[in-house]
């Protein structure tokens, strides 16, 4: 890993009624911006078989902030306009790169409500944050210090379903360095019943986050039901059903944070599987179970922690045979159904499933080096 770590650190915020009326003004802007140049770019390739850059893109923006319809483009920072039509580029990039879908016009209901703002579209003093457009800065609740002289090189500005403003620093962080090489390496096998079992035999209990509150939110989604529609009560409603879906998610990221941290933290070589979540959540029988799991996030942090400690993460493909191999002789049982947790190998051999697949991910993880 080289050069210094950029990092991002996420506070709450409390914004005045002014603040947050700009911003609520900010993010149906950009949300406009970016599905205006979605639907000019795929009509311009749906019709004339022709692609549309970023630079002609940000042209079309000026000419639309001059037309009488949309000049309230203009109230708000054009920092957030530009950005999201660069996010929409980097998003087709990735498309054609085949590592996602063709992208999808924001919805008002559904889409995250965030706006991100350059170094020239806010003032950083004296620790004080003040965005375009904004004659004071923004009352953040400072939940751990940044690290020392850190200067924000982007700012993003979010509100959650359950109504909760957040900000996220974007900064180098000179702390995060490479840890003391360690002669370790560990098997992962994501599961249901445990949420991850290791090659050492140990099981990682699966907290189940969402079955913990599941009555408590379906009691939310019957009283959501019943109201009616348009209603200041049906608000209320919706706002009580977010908060709890904030409150699940939040515990199940910290939990996935602590774990992916011990991880990388004690382990020189981490090795998982390839799962395809997408595919997997097909199965309407496990989605909910699979969903809470959040196999997919737990991933995603193993990498970048990987990156920025120094250490290797390694995926084996998800068509290994991981759990119908013997880890003592290496002979395949042709068939093993998912209600059969513990078996024997003609070898002798008796295996616990997961802990037999977790050991068989290190052993061809670490050929695969």
């Amino acid at each position: 890993m080289g050069g210094v770590v950029k990092r991002a650190y996420k506070y709450r915020f409390y914004p005045t009624p002014e603040q947050a009326e700009q911003l609520h003004r900010t993010f149906g802007c950009v949300r406009l911006v970016y599905n205006k140049a979605l639907e000019m770019r795929a009509r311009a390739y749906a019709t004339e078989r022709r692609s549309i850059s970023y630079t002609q893109s940000s042209a079309a923006l000026t000419e639309w902030k001059r037309g009488a319809e949309l000049a309230f483009l203009n109230e708000v920072s054009s920092v957030p306009l530009q950005q999201a039509l660069r996010h929409l580029h980097a998003a087709y990039a990735a498309f054609f790169a085949k590592r996602a879908r063709y992208p999808r016009f924001k919805s008002k209901r559904k889409s995250r409500a965030s706006a991100e703002y350059t170094r020239s579209a806010f003032r950083w003093r004296d620790g004080k944050l003040t965005l375009a457009k904004m004659d004071a800065p923004l009352d953040i609740v400072w939940s751990r210090p940044l690290p020392d002289g850190a200067v924000p090189s982007t700012v993003t500005v979010s509100r959650d379903a359950a109504g909760r403003w957040f900000v996220s620093l974007l900064v180098e962080d000179p702390t995060v360095q490479p840890l003391p090489p360690v002669d370790t390496a560990v098997g992962v096998d994501a599961g249901l019943t445990s949420l991850v079992t290791l090659s050492t035999g140990e099981k990682v209990t699966n907290p189940r986050h969402e079955r913990a509150d599941r009555q408590r939110l379906a009691r939310a989604q019957r009283d959501l039901a019943r109201k009616e529609k348009g209603s200041a009560n049906r608000a209320k409603a919706r706002l009580k059903v977010a908060r709890i879906h904030a409150r699940i998610a939040d515990r199940r990221r910290d939990h996935l944070h602590k774990l992916s941290t011990r991880l990388v933290r004690e382990t020189q070589t981490v090795v998982i599987e390839d799962l395809t979540v997408r595919n997997m959540l097909r199965n309407h029988r496990l989605a909910r179970a699979i969903s809470d799991a959040a196999w997919w996030d737990l991933r995603a942090m193993l990498e970048y922690k990987a990156a920025w400690y120094g250490r290797t993460l390694v995926t084996v493909e998800r068509w290994f045979p991981s759990s119908k191999l013997c880890s003592d002789c290496g002979r395949l049982t042709e068939s093993l159904p998912l209600n059969i947790r513990t078996w024997q190998c003609p070898c002798g051999a008796t295996h616990d499933r997961d802990v037999n697949a977790a050991r068989n991910l290190l052993a061809a993880g670490l050929v695969d080096r």
